[in-house]
This record gives C-alpha cells, sequence and structure tokens, in this order.
C-alpha cells in the first residue's frame, strides 16, 4: 500500500471468552468412601442464624481460617468444627502446607466425601503457605495428591506481617494472595450451584 492511499480496515479478531471456572477435583461426596476414624473426624456446631457467605474450615489448629476470615466481613472461620445449619453450608477447607496440615485435610475432604454432612458443600482447600519460598517436591506432590479428593486446591502465599500478629488488609496482600481469594470466591459462587448430596 502507498503512503496516503485509503486503509481498508481490517477485521479485529474477537477476544475469547475465558474459560468456565471448572473444578479439578471431586465435587460431591461418593458412595464407596468410608468414614475416617471417630478420633481422626471434625467435631460439628451448628451454627443456625449464623451464615456467612462461606465458612472457612482449619482443619487443625494454625491452618490460618482466622486469618482468612478477617480479610473478608462475608466469611467467618469455622472454629475447626464442621457448621452444621439446616439449610446447608458452603465450606473452604484451611491447612498449612506441612505433611500434617495436608494429611489433616486429606481426613476432612474423606470425612466430606464419606456423606456423612449433608447439606455440607466443599468448595476447595486453601494450603496455606508455612514459610516462605517454594515449597518441596515432596509437599507439593502430596498437596495435589490431597486436592484431588476436592474440587479447587489453591496455594496461598507466606504474609510476613501475619507472622509477628499484624492484620493485613486484602489490598495490601501480594498479588498472588489476592488472586487466590477471587479464584475462592468464584469457587464457592459455583459450588452454591451443586447439590450437596
Amino acid at each position: 500500500m502507498t503512503p496516503g492511499a485509503d486503509t481498508i480496515d481490517e477485521p479485529t479478531l474477537a477476544i475469547p471468552e475465558e474459560p468456565p471456572f471448572v473444578p479439578t477435583g471431586a465435587t460431591r461426596p461418593q458412595l464407596s468412601v468410608p468414614q475416617p476414624d471417630h478420633a481422626d473426624r471434625l467435631p460439628r456446631r451448628d451454627v443456625s442464624g449464623k451464615e456467612p457467605g462461606f465458612w472457612w474450615l482449619g482443619v487443625h489448629g494454625g491452618a490460618g481460617e482466622t486469618s482468612l476470615a478477617r480479610l473478608d466481613k462475608n466469611t467467618k472461620a469455622a472454629g475447626h468444627h464442621w457448621p452444621v445449619t439446616a439449610a446447608g453450608s458452603v465450606v473452604v477447607l484451611v491447612a498449612r502446607s506441612n505433611i500434617s496440615g495436608l494429611r489433616a485435610a486429606r481426613l476432612a475432604a474423606t470425612e466430606w466425601a464419606s456423606r456423612s454432612l449433608p447439606g455440607t458443600q466443599v468448595a476447595g482447600l486453601v494450603v496455606m503457605a508455612d514459610a516462605p519460598g517454594r515449597l518441596p517436591k515432596e509437599i507439593r506432590d502430596f498437596a495435589r495428591v490431597v486436592g484431588g479428593g476436592v474440587p479447587h486446591i489453591w496455594h496461598f502465599p507466606w504474609v510476613d506481617p501475619w507472622r509477628y500478629g499484624h492484620d493485613v488488609a486484602p489490598e495490601d496482600l501480594p498479588k498472588e494472595a489476592r488472586t487466590v481469594l477471587e479464584q475462592v470466591r468464584l469457587a464457592v459462587t459455583a459450588a452454591v450451584g451443586l447439590p450437596a448430596k
């Protein structure tokens, strides 16, 4: 084309829509999963009348459920208990990124999968960094296995101020952490549409 010649508008390519938020693990309880031994089950608590948008359920002490609940006033920490209501509850499991934390998450996922918690929908598992830096391969691999028992798994990065007991505003979190929180919200929205059987 010569300079100054009329140009023809070329068609613009449509930007593809983002793919739907697809679960990566089990989305509902299973018929063939036995309950864990009584000693390995989390306690249950009736929380009728206190239903938030969803519950953070720390599957062991120090998991981080309270820190996560402080970031969103529409959520609550479940206090290491399955929150039981007549209408049902949406729960996000929370565990530290160490072997014992992931074992506790596996037990909680198994308890949910055993169909012993009617009305409870698990939206996923947040694995909270227990130290700064990259996870060792053994822990990453085990987290992937445990994550197969729930619809989604997210890795929440290390937040240094929490080590010192300081609150952090959501906007001051690392970008990766803000992304995880947004993905959790999307998964909870999707979970609400899934029947808990």
